[in-house]
């Protein structure tokens, strides 16, 4: 850039909301900034940290220099409100990339993640992407068993469910306007684009699975009421969903095929129809 030439924009912003995460926010944001472009990219990578007692943003300051390093515009921002949504809307004011990318804390991506949805994204039709899943190895066994078999499920291999990451470009973010108080932002933003306009580029990333039955069953249940709740207050949405359908026989061979991990994976859902204990506490529970 010569002096006087305006600086060019970031192609890509990746927004990090983080509550209460020193202890991972850093294997986050290292995997982040190892990511490879094939050529010379300028990037923005902003961690939210959000109702944080914990050093969170502390830790998170200590990557600038690496930041800087790697010609990644970084920012840490810091707001009292612990939610996910308030600060996910925070960094989008902050965002200036042509493409936005919304990544959990807990979340390690592999090194063409950022490089592929930045590719795929960049047309001007409004489009949505996200990486390849793969759940990382959880210390309890049920654990285990349950993301094994869950992730056989056909919606998951086949229907880019954005699990702690997802991205999309600017024509599709202007598809609605700020993050509402909802319970699941990730099938919120999925189901504002059809099918086709979806995309599920190959590279991978590390997302975690609850530890334990007990908080397996909170998480189930939660993201049943997500899910149930923007079926109430967006249903013309769910026009987009076009899941793949689980069959009976289908059933049948992923449960032959793995009968440990459908029976946890059964009891688990049985289990999110009983009544809840009252004042039942969303835990993340890792």
């Amino acid at each position: 850039m010569t002096r006087g030439e305006p600086a060019q924009s970031p192609v890509l912003s990746v927004i990090v909301p983080a509550s209460n995460e020193a202890g991972l926010i850093g294997r986050c944001l290292d995997a982040l900034l190892a990511s490879c472009f094939d050529v010379p990219t300028r990037w923005q990578l902003l961690v939210v940290a959000n109702g944080c007692r914990d050093d969170t943003a502390m830790v998170a300051r200590g990557y600038g220099d690496a930041a800087r390093a790697r010609n990644v515009d970084f920012q840490v921002i810091e707001v009292a409100l612990g939610n996910k949504l308030n600060a996910i809307n925070v960094g989008e004011g902050a965002a200036q990339g042509g493409v936005l990318a919304y990544i959990d804390a807990d979340v390690v991506v592999s090194p063409h993640l950022l490089p592929q949805l930045t590719e795929a994204l960049g047309g001007d039709a409004p489009a949505y992407g996200t990486g390849t899943l793969c759940i990382a190895r959880a210390r309890r066994w049920d654990s285990r068993a349950y993301g094994r078999f869950w992730s056989q499920l056909p919606f998951v291999i086949d229907g880019a469910p954005g699990c702690g990451v997802f991205a999309v470009n600017r024509a599709g973010r202007s598809r609605w306007g700020a993050f509402p108080a909802i319970i699941s932002d990730d099938t919120f933003v999925r189901l504002h684009f059809g099918p086709g306009e979806r995309k599920n580029v190959p590279a991978d990333y590390q997302w975690p699975i609850v530890e334990g039955f007990e908080n397996l069953v909170k998480v189930r249940r939660r993201q049943d009421q997500g899910v149930a709740e923007i079926a109430a207050l967006y249903p013309d949405l769910l026009a987009n969903e076009h899941k793949s359908r689980l069959t009976p026989m289908r059933l049948l061979q992923l449960a032959m095929a793995d009968p440990v991990g459908f029976g946890v994976y059964a009891t688990v859902a049985l289990a999110t129809k009983l009544p809840a204990r009252s004042r039942e506490k969303w835990v993340r529970g890792r």
